[in-house]
């Protein structure tokens, strides 16, 4: 592939992940894509043949290596301390880096939630059960004594929340509390990191 091959599909890319997440999956066009990007309807087809395709090339690449990422430190021996921390971590990572993710999740909730769920279904994060695995060790580590009673799924859903909401509420927090100063705010997504994992990791640690 050529230096401007590559530009082309990265523009075709960064143009898309828009016009989805304006628009949601059922409402882009790839005549809108096409348009946007500043380059013809055929050579868009040329890259990418249909739509669905298109959306599920962004879908792997952008959400590929935290799946990756997740299977591995969740199938991992590492203690659940550590596994909690390793999943914050690459969680606020992964949608720092992509904040579009989150407003494109709510929109397709609201447009189309069975598109959603079909979708994630086939992800291998589900397909390998890697919260089923995650699961397995939270209650082996109620058994021992050393956390708190929890449910497994109370317990991912509080660290996936935690971690998403600054980046849903970005607006906000940069207009009022950081006077939409980028750097303080991405130096508190930094910290956020390690706050979040402290705040799980303590509210479960057996007293």
């Amino acid at each position: 592939m050529t230096q401007l091959e590559k530009n082309t599909e990265e523009k075709i890319f960064e143009t898309a992940k828009e016009v989805f997440t304006e628009k949601g999956y059922e409402g882009a066009r790839m005549e809108d894509i096409s348009q946007r990007a500043g380059i013809n309807k055929a050579l868009l087809h040329y890259y990418y043949r249909t739509k669905e395709k298109l959306f599920n090339a962004i879908f792997d690449m952008v959400m590929g290596e935290f799946f990756e990422n997740a299977i591995s430190m969740m199938g991992s021996e590492a203690p659940l301390f550590k596994k909690i921390e390793l999943f914050v971590d690459a969680y606020i990572t992964l949608i720092s880096k992509n904040p579009h993710i989150p407003n494109f999740i709510i929109n397709e909730l609201n447009r189309n939630p069975e598109r959603l769920v079909t979708i994630f279904k086939s992800t291998p994060i589900v397909k390998n059960n890697a919260f089923g695995k995650f699961a397995e060790v939270v209650q082996e580590e109620i058994k021992k004594g050393t956390i708190e009673p929890i449910e497994p799924i109370q317990l991912i859903i509080n660290i996936i929340g935690l971690s998403l909401f600054p980046i849903i509420a970005k607006p906000i927090l940069m207009g009022i509390l950081f006077k939409n100063d980028k750097k303080k705010y991405n130096e508190f997504l930094e910290s956020r990191k390690k706050e979040v994992a402290k705040f799980v990791i303590n509210a479960i640690r057996k007293k």
